[in-house]
């Protein structure tokens, strides 16, 4: 997995690191999965800008897989998102 970003699309305001891995980046359509690396929770749906290890940017949309928690220790949650467009 890599380490990127994840920032509001509204404010340009950081949310969270993030390690994500991406399953397809065509032309116009990526998707993939991605880890917060601190307890956050975030609203599922768009609004979000995803920035890949190699600095390139992107719009998405969140949608939370499942929450993996171990015991004693804060969750961590697991989300899948989807941004469509040129990853800049």
């Amino acid at each position: 997995m890599a380490i990127g970003k994840l920032y509001s699309v509204y404010d340009r305001q950081l949310l969270a690191e993030v390690d994500y891995q991406c399953y397809d980046e065509s032309r116009q359509n990526w998707w993939g999965e991605l880890t917060l690396t601190e307890f956050r929770q975030l609203r599922d749906g768009d609004g979000y800008l995803i920035e890949l290890a190699d600095r390139r940017q992107g719009r998405c949309s969140l949608r939370k897989k499942v929450n993996r928690a171990v015991h004693g220790l804060r969750p961590l949650f697991c989300y899948n998102f989807r941004g469509n467009g040129l990853l800049e």
